[in-house]
């Protein structure tokens, strides 16, 4: 299992040019995985694909799925909170996770980076790492059925780590994730107003007892995003 989701933790990476040039390596890692062989066939697919793939266009092609659209976002908690304050807060809790097992991220990442959380993940006891990841069930089915609304092989990806949760998406949030409108990449009057929007704050202490697996869940199963001026439903 932890092998395989640092071999996905590089595949939703921004397709860097030393990404683009350790393909093969990634494929040859999958033989040691672990995975079954129709597991296997999803991760072989999606490296197949990106290295057949001119490096320009993947990068192109990866900005405008994750970066310029909020309903595939690779940062977990704009699945659940948003821009609010409380993802400031999530954010704090996760980084005092990974402090306190010594993993060190760069100033720049933003904690709740899919592709991050997923390497922190490989670096954990399997059954720990199972449980964490299936905490965030919900909104990787979210992931994987607009991706695949879209025909794009990296729901390949999410197919897999679905797989590794072992655990069912919550049904509700699930349907409520899904029941939002997803944004058009194209619509550059949409994105500026993104641009425009008060940055996430990072602030208040996270207090005794507040990271770890239970405050993950919490987080990651907060309050339903609500329309503008609708009440914040409470955290789960």
């Amino acid at each position: 299992m932890n092998k395989t989701l640092k071999i996905v933790s590089l595949l939703l990476a921004y397709p860097s040019a030393e990404l683009h040039a350790a393909l093969p390596e990634l494929k040859a890692a999958l033989g040691e995985a672990g995975l079954d062989a129709r597991r296997g066939r999803l991760l072989e697919r999606l490296i197949d694909d990106l290295a057949a793939c001119d490096l320009y266009d993947a990068q192109e092609r990866y900005v405008f799925l994750f970066d310029r659209t909020r309903s595939l976002s690779l940062h977990l908690f704009e699945h659940v909170h948003g821009e609010s304050r409380d993802r400031g807060q999530a954010m704090v809790d996760l980084m005092a996770m990974y402090e306190a097992d010594g993993f060190e991220i760069d100033a720049k990442e933003l904690p709740d980076y899919l592709p991050l959380f997923l390497e922190y993940l490989s670096v954990k006891p399997a059954d720990e790492a199972g449980e964490l990841l299936g905490q965030t069930a919900h909104i990787l089915t979210v992931l994987r059925e607009r991706l695949k609304k879209r025909k794009s092989i990296y729901a390949n990806a999410f197919a897999v780590l679905e797989a590794l949760t072992r655990a069912k998406p919550d049904a509700g949030l699930t349907r409520d994730l899904l029941a939002m409108p997803e944004d058009d990449p194209a619509d550059l009057e949409a994105l500026d107003r993104v641009w425009e929007e008060e940055a996430v704050t990072f602030g208040g202490n996270a207090g005794e007892g507040a990271c770890g697996p239970d405050r993950l869940q919490r987080q990651v199963r907060a309050a339903r995003r609500n329309p503008a001026g609708a009440p914040q439903a409470p955290n789960a």
